[in-house]
């Protein structure tokens, strides 16, 4: 990797972040996907039209995986993920939380990761054994070590209202044990607020690959953990995550477990 691929993901991180904070508010064709709950806007497919147009001219040979439009080309070995919109519910219903996410892939590692959340003007940034920074200030995940004096973050799964593994016993088992739980509605700023030490810990039953590609950098490069479920190593083609500080996990891991097993 050199500095022309972090040149172009923040530039098109931030530039795209500005149109959607710009436009927010705004009357939106909003359609649902899979779900009456998962929602996209035209907003998404015009700032994922963006971001995907100027990589595949800076990097043609490159492949892509972005949300709305899925996978295409690359012949290269590097990948590039894609999220143009992450907060879509809020975003839609016009709730300033929201960001823009891109990494870069090479030879199955994430390299390089751009987060940035427009409503903040916050910037993040990890590359792979060059450290995580917020608007150019060195990130470090916080120091807490109990449980039960941690901020915590969770979202739920799309099809809560009909799957059999929806998350609210994993919640109220948490919600007992942390000091909170959070739910702001973007995964993408969950991993970048844990790296920056505004949260603890986070978990999630299922992600996309671009909810979780740049954040899961991120926590790393700021001295974080972040595993499966059960501990073991986290696959971002199948993203069910636990991510930390590092000092609570294996507590993290504890809960999980037990709150999993009173499921029927």
């Amino acid at each position: 990797m050199t500095s022309a691929e972090k040149t172009v993901a923040v530039e098109l991180a931030e530039a795209t972040g500005a149109m959607l904070r710009q436009e927010l508010g705004r009357a939106r064709r909003i359609e649902a996907k899979d779900s009456p709950i998962n929602l996209v806007t035209e907003m998404d497919r015009r700032a994922e039209a963006i971001i995907v147009d100027r990589l595949r001219r800076e990097f043609p040979d490159d492949a892509i995986l972005a949300e709305e439009s899925g996978a295409s080309g690359g012949r290269s070995g590097r990948r590039w993920i894609v999220d143009p919109l992450d907060g879509t519910t809020n975003y839609a219903h016009g709730v300033p939380i929201f960001a823009v996410s891109i990494a870069l892939e090479e030879r199955n590692r994430i390299v390089l990761g751009a987060i940035h959340d427009p409503n903040q003007r916050e910037t993040f940034v990890a590359e792979r054994g060059g450290g995580a920074h917020l608007n150019g200030a060195r990130l470090a995940v916080s120091g807490t070590k109990r449980l039960g004096e941690s901020l915590l973050a969770t979202g739920f799964p799309y099809d809560i209202r009909a799957t059999d593994d929806p998350n609210l016993s994993e919640f109220g088992v948490f919600s007992l044990r942390a000091r909170s739980v959070r739910r702001m509605g973007s995964a993408v700023l969950y991993l970048a607020y844990l790296a920056a030490g505004r949260l603890d810990g986070y978990w999630e039953l299922r992600l996309g690959p671009w909810d979780a590609a740049a954040g899961w950098l991120m926590v790393e490069e700021a001295g974080g953990r972040v595993t499966d479920l059960a501990g073991g190593a986290f696959d971002l083609a199948a993203p069910r995550i636990v991510a930390s500080n590092g000092l609570i996990h294996d507590q993290m891991l504890e809960v999980l477990r037990e709150a999993r097993s009173r499921r029927p």
